[in-house]
């Protein structure tokens, strides 16, 4: 199948849903800032990592899940559709949506970064940018290359005014309305 590359001339939404539509099973087809990106399944440790987190939240808060692998609807700045890694709501918010929600009810965004380093750069700006524009109240980036988690809250006028970031191994403070720190020592 061929694929537009990161930084190529900008995709319609219509041509984004044929791409969505045909790519192979395995593959994650997203529409960030008007360019395709097509990523691999994620591996073990991915997975693990976003599970970690959801158990950390779902100890403090019942109400709230984590949903692996949801496609959400970024358009605040252009039609985008992003497949995150997690999304945190109340347990039931998704029910009756469509493939690609609404993230109107969704508090978080979580991200962990896979593949070549230089892939990373998706997560690290761009993803970054789309979630601050769509009004997602707060980001978490794992950042597995580097070796560390970074959080980015309060979004206004399309970017986040605030982050903190913290070792894998530390503690990181999320903000409200999680109001816990986070155990990082899991993540990898």
């Amino acid at each position: 199948m061929a694929v537009p590359q990161f930084g190529q001339a900008e995709v319609a939404l219509d041509e984004f849903e044929a791409f969505d539509a045909a790519a192979p099973e395995g593959f994650h087809v997203e529409l960030i800032d008007g360019r395709v990106l097509v990523s691999p399944a994620p591996d073990g440790d991915h997975d693990e990592d976003v599970a970690a987190i959801g158990l950390q939240i779902l100890a403090r808060e019942p109400t709230l899940h984590i949903y692996q692998g949801r496609g959400l609807t970024v358009p605040a700045y252009r039609a985008g559709r992003a497949r995150v890694d997690g999304a945190v709501a109340p347990l039931g918010y998704f029910r009756g949506q469509p493939s690609w929600s609404d993230p109107a009810g969704v508090l978080m965004v979580v991200e962990v970064t896979s593949g070549r380093e230089q892939d990373a750069e998706v997560d690290r700006v761009d993803k970054r940018d789309a979630y601050a524009q769509a009004g997602l109240p707060v980001y978490l980036l794992v950042d597995r290359h580097r070796g560390e988690a970074v959080v980015h809250w309060d979004p206004e006028g399309g970017v986040y005014r605030h982050s903190a970031t913290s070792a894998f191994g530390a503690q990181l403070a999320l903000p409200e309305p999680f109001g816990f720190d986070l155990d990082t020592s899991e993540l990898a």
